[in-house]
């Protein structure tokens, strides 16, 4: 007795995958940025000081006066020595008048009259330098500085994004197979 036989050949499918990758660039520009900075505004004021120095007191110490000056005191000592003179004279008239009384009213006139007074000596002293009359104003010096902001502008940059899709393909080598043979 023969049995039928079933005889099954197969043949299994390889499944070849090929993959491309995908890429994907990123890049980041730096942002764009400026910076400004104005200059401070800077304001200087200044009085300037004074000194005032008055001599006139220690220059007419030492003789040294103005025109002004010596005129007034030649016109006091003139008036000085008129006045003085009248004096004498009527003294000397009330002198004479008296003549009757005796003496030698004449001979004493002429004799006080005729010898001068002693000569003064020629020393002279420096002027008195605390006569040096002397004031001070100080300056003032103002600074004023007024600083300027600083100008910053920035700019972000978007980010480049360049992106290539990636592509899988398949192919069956071979492709699966099933024989099926019946022997008798």
């Amino acid at each position: 007795m023969n049995i039928p036989q079933l005889q099954i050949q197969t043949t299994r499918g390889i499944l070849e995958l090929q993959t491309t990758e995908p890429i994907q660039e990123i890049e980041q520009p730096r942002p764009t940025m400026t910076i400004q900075q104005p200059a401070a505004t800077l304001e200087i004021s200044t009085t300037r000081p004074q000194l005032s120095i008055d001599t006139t007191e220690a220059r007419a110490d030492i003789d040294m006066k103005s025109v002004r000056r010596r005129i007034e005191e030649h016109e006091q000592l003139g008036k000085q020595g008129a006045s003085e003179g009248t004096a004498r004279r009527a003294q000397e008239g009330q002198q004479m008048l008296r003549i009757e009384n005796g003496g030698k009213v004449i001979a004493d006139l002429a004799k006080q009259n005729s010898t001068p007074p002693p000569a003064q000596l020629g020393i002279s002293f420096v002027g008195n330098r605390l006569n040096v009359q002397m004031s001070a104003q100080p300056g003032t010096t103002n600074i004023r500085a007024t600083a300027q902001k600083t100008i910053i502008d920035v700019q972000m940059n978007k980010p480049i994004h360049n992106y290539t899709q990636g592509k899988v393909t398949g192919e069956m080598n071979p492709y699966p197979s099933i024989q099926i043979d019946v022997k008798l």
